[in-house]
């Protein structure tokens, strides 16, 4: 109040230019926190689970990230997400809530697979800018350690949350990162707001490292090329190009100079209007055969002699060839990608959804990429747009993309159309979609998609594989030790075990695993010898010399695993012998 009525007091602490909100450091905080938990392959819900190299992993994306992130650090050269805008009714978070499981599932509740409670954050709550930060920034601060030193990420967003996020995109990706905030048209039609209707959202762009970041690359207009009389075989080429484009030599910038054309009239520009370059790289454009006089009466130059307008013009040639593999500056305000366009095509599969991105948008951020061979990551997976993407593009370029969606099943809404229809949550619905985009471009590309990968494995968050002896020893006592003779829980199977200690020893998700058989023992082989297990009980020596032999780089096997004490003895012995470089693990 003193401050307030005074024009000298000025009191507090010194500011400083700082974004920050309320539980901020917890938000840092659950970033960095560990998790008990891993992923659990579920073939039976997958397509080619044998060969494929796409993902598709169910659960809370926050849990899953963690669990992914040591095998896939700076892997990923592209992420994309559209998370929540935060309209009131579209953000589903957590919240720790005292009512028990039973009776908020019996009020049609949802719960994440830590038992909390996930409800959507209306206006009317007094912490709505808060939750959505708390919420995003984790995320973000988890993902960026999964890209490429030259990966980049897109983020669809809003104008509700647009500053915040630019704020902590900033934070974790830092100021020079920025590559630009593109705008988009959503809407052409819309009665939204009360001033303006609401039809562009917005992608933010940020580099891992601007400095390793390839320049974009956007399409090249063709129809802007020719054949023309005076195209053909360059000087010192190889081959003949016969598409050509005319380019005027007058742009601002560079010097002047007179230019001799083929008739002895010497020409210049006029002298506000310089030569676009200097005069040494127009001899050197004029002896590569890229120079092109052409008589004209309307001509911009003028007689360098009489001062009078030149009967000559001039102008660079650029092939077609050229300009494609060079590529051209895309832009970053995009008008042709409407929502409905996305929700027109998803029906079209026969899957009512009115809330996916256009396809079209997605491929054209993948594409300017100019990365055929990329891992593209999309944490906030939805309809499952993305893999939709990275399919198409791959059919029309010839590329291998791979893609990993990651999706919380949430529950459809009761009344809504895709309900009716049998999809109980966006997983489905995503997966589904998958299925059928992915077996209709091979029907519409049966050249091109003969060997496209439209498969995908579907793993499922959960609780770890091992009791919790495994990882509290001194919290168990004497007299519980005889329960924990078995230190992996009773439900979870060899392929359970096999994806966790892959998740553990950087064996990347979508390795090749081979099966074989040795004295009626599962033996598994991952990514050609890079890690062999086995989880089978009674292991004989015969078994692990087996496993020795094959000289992986790692050998798993259960703690229980082993036949007796002299199988056990002999263990060490059998992979000094064999496999002296092969480091054992038991689980």
């Amino acid at each position: 109040m003193r401050q307030l009525l005074s024009s000298e007091i000025v009191e507090g602490n010194e500011e400083r230019y700082q974004f920050t909100w309320p539980d901020k450091r917890k938000a840092i905080l659950a970033a960095n926190a560990p998790i008990n938990a891993t992923l659990r392959p579920c073939p039976e819900e997958s397509v080619n689970f044998d060969t494929t190299q796409n993902l598709y992993i169910e659960g809370d994306n926050l849990d899953v990230l963690k669990c992914l992130k040591e095998t896939y650090l700076h892997k990923v050269k592209m992420i994309y997400i559209d998370p929540p805008y935060n309209t009131g009714n579209d953000f589903v978070y957590e919240d720790d809530f005292a009512e028990s499981a039973s009776e908020y599932l019996a009020n049609s509740g949802q719960f994440d697979e830590q038992g909390n409670r996930l409800v959507t954050n209306t206006e009317s709550n007094g912490r709505f800018h808060t939750d959505w930060l708390n919420m995003i920034y984790p995320r973000l601060k988890v993902a960026r350690d999964f890209l490429t030193e030259d990966g980049v990420i897109f983020i669809s967003i809003g104008e509700e949350e647009l500053y915040n996020l630019t704020n902590i995109c900033n934070e974790i990706f830092g100021v020079s990162n920025y590559i630009s905030t593109i705008s988009r048209v959503a809407k052409t039609a819309s009665n939204m707001g009360d001033f303006f209707a609401s039809s562009v959202d917005y992608i933010l762009c940020y580099a891992k490292d601007i400095n390793h970041t390839k320049k974009f690359k956007g399409e090249v207009d063709a129809s802007l090329y020719k054949k023309t009389e005076t195209s053909g075989m360059r000087k010192g080429e190889k081959y003949r190009d016969d598409i050509a484009f005319f380019q005027s030599g007058l742009k601002h910038g560079g010097s002047r100079y007179p230019i001799v054309c083929p008739d002895g009239e010497i020409v210049n520009t006029p002298n506000s209007k310089p030569w676009r370059t200097s005069e040494a790289t127009f001899l050197q454009w004029k002896e590569n055969g890229t120079i092109i006089f052409k008589e004209t009466k309307t001509s911009p130059l003028i007689n360098e002699v009489t001062g009078e307008k030149a009967h000559w013009n001039i102008y660079t040639k650029s092939y077609l060839k050229d300009r494609e593999e060079k590529g051209t500056q895309p832009r970053n305000l995009l008008t042709e990608y409407i929502n409905r366009k996305g929700a027109d095509l998803i029906k079209t599969y026969g899957i009512p959804f009115d809330f996916a991105k256009p396809l079209e948008l997605i491929i054209f951020l993948q594409a300017i990429l100019n990365d055929k061979n990329a891992l593209i990551l999309d944490f906030f997976s939805g309809s499952a747009t993305t893999a939709h993407a990275v399919m198409q593009l791959n059919a029309e370029d010839g590329g291998n993309r791979k893609f990993i969606m990651v999706q919380l099943p949430e529950l459809t809404d009761e009344k809504s159309e895709a309900y009716k229809a049998g999809y109980k949550n966006i997983c489905e619905i995503g997966k589904e979609r998958i299925c059928r985009a992915g077996a209709k471009i091979k029907e519409e590309n049966p050249e091109k998609a003969q060997n496209l990968d439209t498969g995908f494995r579907v793993l499922k968050l959960d609780s770890s594989n091992m009791k919790d002896v495994f990882y509290s020893p001194k919290e168990t006592s004497q007299l519980e030790l005889f329960r924990y003779v078995d230190n992996v829980k009773d439900d979870r199977t060899s392929e359970d075990l096999l994806f966790q200690v892959m998740l553990e020893l950087g064996a990347t998700l979508d390795s090749k695993i081979e099966e074989s058989e040795v004295d009626s023992k599962t033996i598994f082989n991952v990514g050609d010898g890079y890690l062999v297990a086995c989880f089978d009980q009674k292991v004989t020596d015969e078994v692990v010399t087996a496993i020795a032999k094959m000289q992986p780089t790692y050998a798993v096997l259960r703690d229980t695993s082993l036949a007796n004490d002299a199988t056990a003895t002999n263990f060490e012995q059998i992979f000094k012998t064999y496999a002296p470089n092969t480091t054992t693990k038991i689980l």
